[in-house]
């Protein structure tokens, strides 16, 4: 199964995707988790990461990729794999289906978990209180949010036109969420 899953932050995808892994014994792939691995790693794409990184900018679509590219190769993604947190736009999305298609490995699945954005802005809240995270405030939260909203519309749209894409209910407990998921992808 090669399954990509959309969402807001705080919409549980992280979570979604721990026990996606679980159950379908594939590799749970975040882009985040991909660059910091590389960095600390010193990877030719990690050091050209950190470069980018060290001067306060984003990592440019291609260098994300090509670490992606590099994950997928590796023998537990044979299997499949679950992309979190990425596309995010649809340069990315384009980008992803390009590289997915050289590789023979294209999305069979796009989960979209639809939260209530002011459910989100009270799950980030508690996540905050809870880890300590000083950067998730209500209203940098709100803006991740619309950001959000405006980038990956179109990325929601771009699976819908492949008719991959599945939009499940992402409020209610973690297991009501993981059932309506399950019950999409084992139909």
């Amino acid at each position: 199964m090669r399954l990509v899953l959309l969402g807001a932050p705080g919409s549980g995808k992280g979570t979604q995707a721990k026990i996606l892994k679980q159950e379908f014994n594939i590799p749970h792939i975040s882009t985040g988790d991909l660059l910091r691995a590389a960095v600390a790693a010193k990877t030719e794409l990690g050091l050209a990461a950190k470069v980018v990184m060290d001067k306060g900018q984003l990592v440019s679509d291609e260098i994300v990729l090509g670490m992606l590219k590099e994950r997928l190769a590796q023998d537990d993604a044979a299997a499949g794999f679950i992309l979190d947190g990425f596309p995010r736009n649809l340069v990315q999305a384009d980008m992803l289906d390009t590289l997915l298609n050289e590789i023979n490995m294209p999305a069979e699945h796009a989960i979209l978990i639809a939260v209530d954005p002011e459910e989100v802005v009270g799950r980030i809240a508690k996540r905050a209180l809870e880890e300590g995270r000083a950067d998730d405030t209500e209203t940098v939260v709100r803006d991740r949010i619309k950001i959000y909203e405006n980038q990956t519309a179109p990325v929601v749209e771009h699976y819908k036109q492949h008719e991959i894409l599945s939009e499940v209910l992402g409020q209610g407990s973690v297991d009501q969420v993981q059932h309506r998921i399950l019950s999409v992808l084992r139909f």
